[in-house]
């Protein structure tokens, strides 16, 4: 391991990538500390304190704690994000965007443009919003120091420059530095708050309201969780493919065999981003509709509560079957084998294979879909628990018999959420296996001598 890294800055090109890669990451970072003007900073995290476990607080998640901060990086990545999915959207009931995306290089540049465009719009549109929201007095917080058409002017300027020099600075990390460029700012907006949760747990074990053993415990389902994650992202049902000889000219091409790999998580981190933003909707709506109604559904669905488990689970399980639908059509796979003659051996050409393919990926996408809010589900029961009191007839019975570490939770500020938790680790995993693929091909050893590091793609 120790070899690899000195060999990883002792190729020139390399260096030059990882070295790029961190100084832009390090700018990122610098950006995120300016705030946006106008703006009481004290009065702003009052009222975030308030905003947990709403749509604001995911938000916030993804733009690296910038927004709960207002600084010029306020909006993150997420509108670039959100303008891509549309995109993906779009494709599929969109001939001509359809008919884009099958024409190789020139059209990903059109469909990339397209998205930049959406990306535009989408910050001026949620950088009005957030301006109107500060100036309306949220909480009844006096945020807004100068409200009028001034502030909301320079508050569209500054978020909308902040996401579109972000989102520069992500597509010059994929060209010039090592990594998705747009994944490296996610991940590194997430792990930037990993000191303070260390921080918060050995302060924690100083006053006493760690247990050592309980520390012990997380941290070993902590590693346990990783890894999990880490054998389900890698986790391949590789179908058997079979290309029949072809004579060109003097040439036979063809005759091999070759595989078609399924993995068994598709859909990655979309899915729960969905499924997040869908059930926090009733905590957002009770935050601005001050009425019974919704103050009583926002109470059933607070972290922990049955019927927000219940209906999380159930979102996330039908977001991964939305998701894998759209970006991956057996019907395409099918008639691509078919013109440049590849079978799957037992199964005839065209609908037929189409319908063999489908039937595996729909069985390996539900064991994607439980996975997935396994982890999402996982930490928000470190958290808080399952708050199974609420549950009619045998709620009380169940409170008062369960162990209390299953109804109370083990009160941890877990700070690796199961939307984090999936970035970080699937993020690093792409971003080795990218520099030991350079490592090898300048023929050095990779960062296990036995084995090659795979992965997501």
């Amino acid at each position: 391991m120790l070899d690899s890294i000195r060999n990883i800055f002792s190729i020139p090109d390399l260096r030059k990538r990882v070295i790029f890669t961190l100084l832009l990451l390090a700018v990122y970072r610098l950006g995120a500390q300016i705030p946006n003007p106008g703006i009481d900073s004290a009065a702003l995290e009052e009222l975030w304190k308030t905003q947990r476990g709403t749509i604001l607080g995911f938000v916030d998640l993804f733009s690296g704690r910038n927004m709960s901060r207002m600084t010029v990086f306020a909006l993150g990545i997420m509108p670039y994000i959100s303008a891509s999915i549309i995109l993906q959207l779009l494709t599929v009931v969109w001939p001509y965007l359809e008919r884009l995306s099958k024409e190789g290089e020139l059209g990903r540049k059109k469909i990339t443009q397209y998205t930049r465009y959406g990306t535009l719009a989408i910050c001026i549109i949620q950088a009005l919003a957030i301006a109107i929201v500060l100036e309306s007095r949220p909480g009844g917080f006096q945020l807004v120091q100068n409200p009028g058409f001034g502030f909301k002017l320079m508050t569209i300027l500054t978020l909308t420059t902040g996401t579109v020099f972000i989102m520069w600075l992500g597509e010059q990390i994929s060209e010039r530095g090592i990594g998705n460029g747009i994944s490296l700012i996610i991940f590194a907006g997430i792990v930037v708050n990993f000191p303070q949760g260390v921080q918060s747990v050995v302060s924690g074990l100083r006053t006493g309201d760690m247990d050592p053993l309980r520390l012990i415990l997380i941290v070993v389902m902590m590693l346990a969780v990783i890894a999990f994650i880490v054998f389900i992202e890698r986790g391949q049902r590789r179908i058997p493919v079979s290309y029949a000889k072809r004579i060109v000219g003097r040439k036979i091409y063809g005759g091999q065999s070759t595989h078609l790999p399924l993995r068994v998580n598709t859909g990655g981190v979309i899915p729960i981003i969905f499924a997040a933003s869908i059930i926090t909707i009733p905590s957002t709506l009770a935050q601005l509709i001050h009425l019974p109604f919704f103050a009583a559904v926002s109470r059933q669905f607070g972290v922990g509560m049955p019927l927000y488990n219940v209906l999380y689970i159930a979102s996330i399980i039908f977001f991964t079957y939305f998701y894998v639908s759209i970006i991956f059509n057996p019907n395409d796979v099918a008639e691509n084998l078919r013109k440049y003659g590849g079978f799957i051996p037992g199964i005839r050409p065209g609908q037929n294979t189409s319908d063999h393919i489908d039937g595996i990926l729909s069985r390996i996408t539900l064991i994607g879909a439980l996975y997935l809010a396994a982890i999402a589900i996982l930490p928000e029961f470190l958290m808080t628990g399952f708050k199974v009191y609420t549950l009619p007839l045998i709620g009380p019975w169940l409170d008062a018999n369960l162990p209390k570490w299953i109804t109370q939770g083990m009160n941890v500020d877990f700070y690796f959420g199961g939307t984090s938790i999936l970035i970080v680790v699937g993020v690093a995993m792409d971003t080795l296996q990218q520099i030991e693929a350079q490592l090898v091909m300048r023929h050095y050893d990779g960062f296990m001598r036995r084995s090659r590091i795979r992965g997501r793609r």
